[in-house]
């Protein structure tokens, strides 16, 4: 099993959403930045690392908000993504990998073609079913 993880970022009421880039794995689809445990880290450690990577934002990690496993039919293991709110200063945040980051309503995300292992917490974002707290 994958263990990847996630983060859940509000700012004013909208979440930071982000756009893979061309050329890569699942291209132009939907996420929510985050990324792989590497070995001997926690959860909370590579998803610091993965903001810092990706965002270039120090991050502070809030509680866990969800869970999902799914099974790609491109890779060979099924993962495991955790979903953390955290926070981050919105002003510090930069685009460093990605095709495009937005930040979006939660009532607005079905519109937006998100990865399928999202799609469960999209929609339970969506319909108020899951409310975020305001910071982490």
């Amino acid at each position: 099993m994958i263990t990847v993880v996630a983060a859940l970022i509000q700012a004013e009421g909208k979440l930071l959403v982000c756009q893979r880039r061309r050329g890569t794995s699942f291209a132009m689809m939907w996420e929510f930045p985050g990324g792989k445990v590497k070995p001997g880290e926690t959860l909370e450690q590579a998803l610091v690392r993965e903001l810092e990577e990706e965002l270039g934002a120090k991050a502070t990690i809030g509680s866990e908000v969800y869970r999902v496993q799914h099974r790609y039919a491109e890779l060979s293991e099924p993962i495991e993504l955790i979903f953390f709110q955290a926070e981050v200063n919105p002003r510090t945040v930069r685009n460093l990998v990605f095709e495009e980051i937005l930040w979006r309503d939660s009532s607005s995300l079905p519109e937006l073609n998100f990865l399928p292992a999202d799609n469960e917490l999209i929609e339970k974002l969506a319909c108020g079913a899951l409310l975020l707290k305001d910071g982490a």
